[in-house]
């Protein structure tokens, strides 16, 4: 099965702080780094890290050069990437003691994803295919619709909501992975089951992962209901963790792996990835995870 991944490029500006700046505040970074990263770019190093082969598409801009290199270093097959003249894509993340962060994200070139753009590209690929979104790239609604209209399955992590997100329809989409808070947008619950059962009735058809923070996860697919806790780990960094998980989910589905064997793995490469620093750069590769299954057991 082909992994084609529509996804942003983004260079993060990280900054440590000792809390996050308030309104009116000047505060002094004890740290500053430069990673490649970006939600698309994150999930396609995931996914080859996890052991397949992904195709990544989207739009570079001026500056963007380290990033293509960063694919190149994987492995990963970029010659779906436009260059365009636009300034490249980028994060400003800053990140506390708890490893927690927040993040600003300017688009610039990851939304020059134009219509001809995907025509020529999804020509190119079968219904043998997993088309994997999110929201930080332009024409999300229309990728969706170009690819279903071909029997691709998609698997959509709506991120950052959006008013487009909302109008989407989710029902085109194979497997949806959201967060507390997207889940809570979606369905208008603040209760995890009662975010899963309406998201679950609306879109009957459609997989969904549900990720709790420290609570661990949720899938819902047709009836059944699985749960996989986290694994506790002192965390450093948690910018790239859910770029990780949805990486590796990917990849165990296009293995056929079990769904408790695809949850327990992107769990565990996400526990991982928040222990270290840095988004992309803080992905695991599949041995690690090996590794690191074997010694929890």
């Amino acid at each position: 099965m082909d992994i084609l991944n529509w996804g942003s490029m983004n260079i993060d500006h990280v900054y440590k702080v000792k809390h996050f700046i308030q309104p009116g505040e000047t505060v002094a970074a004890d740290d500053y780094s430069i990673f490649p990263g970006g939600k698309g770019l994150n999930q396609s190093i995931a996914i080859a890290r996890a052991g397949e082969r992904v195709f990544h598409a989207g739009a570079t801009g001026a500056g963007g050069e380290l990033l293509m290199d960063c694919l190149a270093a994987d492995g990963i097959d970029a010659r779906y990437v436009r260059k365009t003249t636009v300034g490249q894509g980028h994060a400003i993340i800053q990140v506390n003691p708890e490893g927690e962060n927040c993040i600003l994200i300017y688009a610039g070139s990851n939304r020059r994803v134009e219509r001809e753009q995907v025509d020529r590209t999804l020509a190119d690929f079968g219904e043998d295919t997993l088309v994997v979104l999110q929201n930080e790239i332009s024409n999300v609604d229309y990728i969706v619709e170009r690819a279903r209209a071909k029997g691709m399955k998609i698997v959509l992590n709506p991120s950052p909501m959006d008013e487009a997100m909302e109008r989407l329809d989710f029902g085109k989409v194979e497997w949806l992975l959201v967060n507390e808070v997207e889940g809570r947008s979606i369905s208008g619950f603040e209760n995890p089951d009662r975010m899963l059962d309406e998201i679950h009735g609306r879109f009957p058809g459609t997989g969904i992962v549900l990720t709790l923070g420290d609570k661990g996860c949720y899938c819902l697919r047709g009836e059944r209901r699985t749960h996989q806790d986290i694994f506790p780990i002192v965390a450093k960094d948690t910018t790239a963790a859910g770029d990780t998980f949805t990486g590796y989910f990917v990849a165990g589905l296009a293995r056929g792996d079990e769904t408790e064997t695809v949850l327990r793995d992107a769990a565990a490469a996400a526990a991982i990835s928040v222990s270290r620093e840095g988004a992309s750069v803080s992905i695991p590769r599949r041995d690690e995870v090996t590794a690191f299954l074997r010694n929890r057991h």
